[in-house]
């Protein structure tokens, strides 16, 4: 049994994963963005012990996936913009300490597409990109069953890349008209606050599933903040497709919960886009693992690190 751990910017998740890749036992604890490093860490290991109490079962492993730069090689967390005061600081090691079993640390999108390319929708694909879009947009990217990885074993923030360099839109890293900046789910709610009339009706409520909700419902200005964040999908998309020309994208995230919304266009502007790779190849399809992506994956990247190297490959 694997424990797996998810940190995020509001919430923080923990599990047991048994080498099924099966999730037996999930808590969830909010967190706070620029608290200090060790009340959380203390709080992960209390959810840690009361999961692997819960399920009765020896632990072998702790995979830690975590939103923000970290050093799967040492461990460590690099600049994470909403716990500002944890860069340098080692959740592995400190779990290692704790509970005397091996931990690894993964980039949560890169553990995501871990679990989805071992035990979800890229099962036997050798080329799979994770793509989930919420309140940010992540990516990993999986070629030949391994984790592509940039120089000093960097994740490629491909939420960041520039779709639009004419675009006014200032992304949270700095730079303008970034990938996330103009499809995540705070760009809609952003483009109906810029755009709609003061007088309307559901300004005050808005948010990427109210808007996906409204859009259903006929809201024009719904339907029209749904249609720009879907072309924008598809523009990072097609991007992504001609560079790497996967077997098959798995999209993940909340605003994908409404993904027959999106995926119309997005199909018709990878067609318009991708004239000069075999992009009709690629399977579009929704990330199998849902919610639980972040910590299956996250239990997927300790047998990744682990299992392969030698380590306490057992259920």
């Amino acid at each position: 049994m694997i424990g797996a751990v998810d940190i995020g910017g509001t919430k923080i998740a923990v599990g047991i994963v048994n080498s099924e890749g099966r999730l037996l036992i999930r808590l969830e604890s909010p967190t706070r963005g620029g608290g200090p490093y060790e009340p959380v860490i203390e709080r992960i290991a209390w959810m840690l012990r009361t999961a692997v109490d819960g399920v009765g079962e020896r632990l072998h492993g702790i995979g830690i996936g975590s939103t923000g730069p970290v050093d799967p090689l040492t461990g460590a967390f690099g600049n994470v913009n909403f716990f500002p005061h944890w860069e340098g600081r080692n959740p592995a090691e400190d779990l290692e300490r704790n509970f005397g079993v091996s931990a690894v640390i993964e980039n949560d999108a890169d553990a995501a597409a871990l679990g989805e390319a071992s035990w979800g929708c890229g099962k036997h694909k050798s080329r799979l990109l994770y793509v989930t879009v919420g309140t940010g947009i992540g990516a990993g990217l999986i070629l030949d069953g391994k984790i592509y990885r940039g120089v000093n074993h960097s994740h490629p923030e491909m939420g960041h890349h520039v779709i639009d360099a004419s675009s006014d839109t200032s992304c949270t890293c700095g730079s303008r008209g970034c990938w996330e900046s103009l499809a995540a789910g705070p760009a809609m709610v952003r483009w109906i606050e810029r755009n709609a009339p003061a007088d309307y009706p559901y300004r005050a409520e808005l948010s990427a599933r109210r808007i996906c909700h409204l859009a259903r419902e006929g809201d024009g200005w719904a339907q029209r903040s749904v249609e720009r964040a879907a072309r924008y999908l598809g523009l990072g998309l097609a991007n992504l497709v001609t560079m790497f020309v996967p077997d098959v994208i798995a999209l993940g995230g909340g605003v994908m919960k409404s993904a027959d919304l999106f995926l119309p266009a997005i199909r018709t502007v990878l067609a318009d886009s991708c004239r000069l790779v075999p992009y009709e190849s690629t399977e579009l399809v929704l990330a199998s693992l849902g919610d639980d992506a972040n910590l299956i994956g996250a239990a997927r990247a300790w047998y990744h690190h682990c299992a392969s190297a030698g380590g306490n490959g057992a259920d």
